[in-house]
């Protein structure tokens, strides 16, 4: 029962439940009603779309292994009572389980290549399985580089799903022009929220994380820059972000659309608003880890909010 408790640690569990739902939500509320409202044929329907979640599921899991197989020597001074890897679980199975799950994502996306109208699938899981590996040896010890990066990838689980459909909507751009811009909008909205608010998070844990990332040499942005400096950095974002949000509120109240306002306001905006009151005065990696948790619950919520795009169609 320990080791089952560590796996499912080790992969990040809850972090893959966000993954597989953004995915479920943007594919059933937001695209799929949209199509067949065009009298389209969704690419994605059953095993396409199973395939799809599974093997974005696998390649997250992949990189949260690798990642700590890396980061053994840094976690035992930030998070000592939290690690897996070479306590629980010994670093060759961890290694074993890595490459049984890029491996796994990889095929996946080669036999939607194959058996589907969806194009680029394998190319994409390899890819993303190479910068997860390059992140965790490399790139997250760099500044900014690893952030970005995984922003982009977090970004990357709504583009896929849109992208699965780009041969649909590339065939009918021309007869339904109104359909193709509101995926375009939606798609955009949603993924550049996902790029900031894993950006800000990012940061957020990079503070935290500060003292084990200075003894192993990581060249972090609290490290490179310094902590007052690397706030400022957030809250610039913070304030991008939720100036996007008000224009979002300002587009759906010209529509009437109250309920999903109530929703921005109460359980997305204001949060946002507490984490940049509360951002200049934490100084405690225990400060910087409750904002931490404030922004993931943010990003829970916003990704609920796909709920309402299936009841205002």
């Amino acid at each position: 029962m320990k080791m089952i408790v560590a796996f499912f640690r080790l992969i990040r569990w809850p972090n893959l439940v966000f993954i597989a739902l953004t995915q479920v939500l943007f594919n059933y509320a937001v695209i799929r009603p949209v199509l067949l409202h065009a009298g389209l044929q969704p690419n994605l329907q059953g095993c396409a779309f199973a395939a799809l979640a599974l093997a974005f599921w696998l390649v997250a899991a992949a990189g949260y292994i690798i990642n700590d197989y890396f980061d053994y020597n840094i976690d035992i001074v930030n998070k000592p009572n939290k690690v897996v890897v070479g306590k629980i679980i010994s670093r060759r199975w961890t290694i074993i389980w890595h490459l049984v799950f890029s491996l796994s994502a990889v095929a996946l996306g080669f036999y939607m290549d194959i058996t589907t109208r969806i194009h680029l699938m394998g190319p994409g899981m390899l890819l993303t399985a190479a910068l997860l590996f390059l992140y965790s040896i490399s790139l997250k010890r760099k500044l900014l580089w690893g952030n970005i990066l995984v922003s982009l990838l977090t970004a990357w689980s709504v583009l896929g799903v849109t992208w699965c459909e780009s041969s649909n909507l590339i065939q009918t751009i021309s007869l339904h022009l109104p359909q193709v811009n509101k995926i375009t909008r939606i798609t955009f909205l949603y993924a550049g929220f996902a790029f900031i608010i894993s950006l800000i998070r990012e940061v957020v844990k990079d503070m935290e994380d500060v003292e084990g990332d200075r003894r192993y040499g990581c060249n972090t942005m609290p490290i490179a820059w310094g902590i007052n400096a690397t706030k400022v950095f957030v809250a610039v974002w913070m304030v991008v972000l939720i100036a996007l949000l008000v224009i979002v509120l300002v587009y759906v109240l010209l529509f009437g659309w109250w309920m999903i306002s109530i929703y921005f306001i109460v359980l997305v905006t204001l949060p946002l608003l507490w984490v940049f009151r509360k951002l200049f005065t934490a100084n405690e990696p225990a400060d910087y880890h409750r904002l931490s948790s404030v922004i993931k619950m943010v990003m829970f919520t916003g990704i609920l909010s796909m709920l309402f795009f299936s009841y205002y169609q």
